[in-house]
């Protein structure tokens, strides 16, 4: 399995600026290439090829007095900028024609030098490198320093230098995991566990345990509005609201991180103390559109339930998805009897049939976990979900550096 390993990068403020120099060509070519396909489908001639583009937005505008400070950065940005504009209009057409899933995928759009994310990747043949003091070398940038949070658990086959907006620079290392030493790390059990998500408490388990929810952005929200105002009053295009805004940006990052973390801890400890587990499909999008919007993006649930599902996949867990339509909460775990809708303000509720009194998360919690157990039993165990790939194809090339990339 690949996945993607991140630390945070200190620059200098000369490699700020190669780096800033960096973003800007690859920025560049992107928008050459989408501009160049737009006035191909405009003029009604069939779209240049990627070697075409290659030949014409850089091999021949290096040579050109317009573009000839594309020569300043390495190829390999400029070759890996057009692979993003070939695989976004992949994906765009994909959705046209209904091979790919999820919501409707846009056309290619410019990108912007004011855009909150920017990004360049570097694969192995850049021949980029970590050296012996765990600075990351990279080419006509220069060796910048790292700070390593873990090791990286093999040889990178690409690193992906990200800017966000809240001034911060991170390297993002494709790394393709062993099989073995996941198995060595997470040993099997025998242990299943049923998931109910909410808001009053983030997860309930079948176990009757309850996982309160952080509320990471409600805790946050007098310092947020605090600086949104602040940036509301400075005079657009001065120093003093740019101050502003990164001030708003950094509030903001502080939530989400804070948010990622509690994700990862409590997923990581699910899958190393269950082999099974069962979780609601929930319709996020649809619960957003409703008063509990904010409430239910400060959760988070889907973000968890994607660290879930590739966890699994790792360290060879079954999770099943539960139907969204599943009566968890109207049915008896006891004698399973369906009870009836309720409305939200009933927590506590006694079975009509049997007597029993149910606390209405952990009794949903449990049907989960029967209702997960059905799904297995009728597809056959033990049931995985497929590898979950690194984003942005950020494997393009394959191979190592010339020198070792553990940490």
């Amino acid at each position: 399995m690949q996945l993607r390993y991140a630390f945070r990068l200190y620059p200098e403020p000369g490699q700020r600026l190669a780096l800033a120099r960096a973003f800007g060509c690859a920025r560049v070519v992107f928008n050459d290439a989408v501009r160049a396909r737009e006035d191909a489908r405009g003029a009604g001639e069939p779209f240049p090829t990627a070697g075409v583009l290659s030949q014409k937005l850089i091999t021949q505008a290096k040579q050109t007095p317009e573009r000839s400070w594309l020569g300043e950065v390495s190829a390999v940005v400029l070759q890996q900028s057009l692979r993003d504009a070939e695989a976004a209009y992949k994906n765009f057409f994909a959705s046209l024609k209904g091979e790919r899933k999820g919501a409707k995928t846009g056309a290619p759009r410019f990108k912007s030098r004011k855009d909150s994310r920017q990004s360049i990747r570097f694969t192995a043949n850049a021949r980029w490198s970590i050296t012996g003091s765990g600075r990351l070398n990279l080419p006509k940038i220069g060796a910048v320093k790292v700070k390593w949070s873990r090791t990286l658990p093999a040889r990178p086959s690409s690193v992906t230098v990200v800017k966000d907006a809240a001034g911060r620079y991170f390297a993002s290392f494709v790394v393709d995991t062993d099989p073995g030493a996941d198995a060595a790390r997470m040993p099997g059990t025998d242990q299943t566990v049923g998931i109910d998500l909410g808001l009053t408490h983030f997860a309930v388990l079948s176990d009757g345990t309850k996982i309160d929810s952080p509320r990471f952005l409600r805790r946050a929200e007098k310092k947020l509005k605090k600086a949104q105002r602040e940036l509301s009053r400075k005079q657009k295009g001065s120093k003093n609201r740019a101050k502003a805004r990164l001030k708003v940006a950094r509030a903001h990052a502080k939530v989400a991180d804070a948010r990622r973390d509690f994700h990862h801890r409590l997923s990581t400890q699910l899958i190393r103390d269950n082999q099974a587990i069962g979780v609601e499909d929930l319709a996020v999008q649809g619960l957003a559109r409703t008063r509990l919007a904010r409430s239910v993006h400060d959760a988070g649930w889907s973000a968890f339930v994607n660290m879930l599902e590739y966890k699994a996949a790792r360290y060879g867990r079954t999770l099943v998805k539960i139907g969204r339509f599943e009566p968890t909460s109207q049915t008896c775990s006891a004698c399973g009897i369906k009870d009836g809708p309720k409305p939200l303000n009933v927590r506590e509720w006694t079975c009509t049939a049997c007597g029993t009194v149910h606390d209405r998360d952990h009794n949903a919690a449990k049907n989960v976990k029967t209702a997960a157990g059905r799904a297995v039993t009728a597809c056959g165990a033990p049931v995985r979900p497929g590898l979950v790939p690194a984003q942005r194809e950020e494997t393009g090339s394959h191979g190592f550096p010339p020198e070792p990339c553990a940490a």
